[in-house]
This record gives structure tokens, C-alpha cells and sequence, in this order.
């Protein structure tokens, strides 16, 4: 069962559901889903996956619920969040493949950044990527984040090395040029 906690026009943000296991399973043993992960080369399964997602709903991780049919495409959160410094690291992941390249994870993540910035009372937050994964990085760009540097040839996939790129972004910037959720805060 899902929970409207935060919500967008396409998608909302619910608290995760350990039931979910099997699905998450599912999308964390797909190597092409998995390249962009730091956890590519993890082995999961279902035990292990409901066990996690019970652990991750008990801090700032929420699962990715289309609007309109309730269907869980991925998954969002805050890492490491430092109250005092008011930082904190982001990270998102989009399960299932029919919801890339439609605006959904920058909806979520647009959502995610406004409850940081708003509810807990965060000032910057950062996230990294890695140099080949375009597609995020462009939908980083879209919501506001900016690179503040790389980590040359720290990433090896197969027998090539990549970059880690390191993105933040910081309240003031993030309300000053995101339309997403001005028009969400319209509602």
C-alpha cells in the first residue's frame, strides 16, 4: 500500500514497503539498470532486499509512485544528513525502464529536494554521478544541480574508467530557477 507524502502532478513519493522486495530484487539483478549504480556488481535477493527496505523506511528513502495507476517505478532519498551543516547527499534510482526519459525521476527528485529544503531544513545537498550516465546528468542539470568537480578515472565498468562526477545544489539556486515545483506549489 502506498502513501501520498509528497506529491507531484505525474508522480508522488510514499514511504517505502519492505512488500516491495521482489520488485526492487528484480530491477537490482538487471545489469543494464544497474550500470549507473555503485552497487553494480552486488548480488540481491528477496530476504535480503526486504530486510534493506525495512531498514532504508525508517530514514529520509521513499519509493516512486506513478500518479495516475499507483504503480511503484523506483525509488529517492536523502544520505547522510547532517543537521548541524545542513547537508546532505540525494540519490535516485528508476526501476522500471518505462518510466526513463519521461520527466518522472525529475518530478521525484524536484519533490525530494523541496521536503529537504523545506521540512528538514537543509541548505545544500549533493549527489554524485558517473561521466557516461548522460541521461541523469542532463536531468540533474534540469532541476538545478551544478558540478562542483569530477573524481578523474575513479569508476572502472568492464576494462574502461570513468569519471565520478560530484553535483550540488543549494536552496537559494534550487527556488530561483525550478519551475517544476513552482508549478506544484501552485496546486
Amino acid at each position: 500500500m502506498y502513501f501520498k507524502k509528497l506529491v507531484g502532478k505525474k508522480c508522488y513519493l510514499s514511504p517505502m514497503d519492505e512488500n516491495d522486495a521482489e520488485k526492487f530484487t528484480e530491477w537490482l539483478n538487471d545489469l543494464e539498470l544497474m550500470i549507473n549504480l555503485q552497487i553494480y556488481n552486488s548480488v540481491f535477493n528477496v530476504e535480503n532486499e526486504r530486510r534493506l527496505l525495512s531498514d532504508l523506511s525508517k530514514e529520509q528513502n521513499y519509493s516512486i509512485i506513478d500518479f495516475e495507476n499507483d504503480e511503484l517505478i523506483g525509488t529517492c532519498g536523502l544520505l547522510d544528513i547532517d543537521h548541524l551543516n545542513q547537508t546532505a547527499e540525494t540519490g535516485i534510482f528508476i526501476g522500471n525502464k518505462n518510466y526513463l526519459n519521461k520527466g518522472f525521476g525529475s518530478e521525484a527528485l524536484t519533490l525530494l529536494l523541496d521536503y529537504g529544503f523545506k521540512a528538514l531544513n537543509l541548505n545544500n545537498i549533493m549527489l554524485k554521478v558517473y561521466s557516461f550516465n548522460k541521461r541523469a546528468i542532463k536531468s540533474y542539470e534540469k532541476v538545478g544541480f551544478k558540478i562542483i568537480g569530477n573524481r578523474r578515472n575513479a569508476l572502472r565498468r568492464g576494462k574502461e574508467t570513468y569519471n565520478v562526477i560530484f553535483m550540488d545544489i543549494v536552496e537559494k539556486d534550487f527556488y530561483d530557477n525550478n519551475k517544476i515545483i513552482m508549478e506544484i506549489n501552485r496546486k
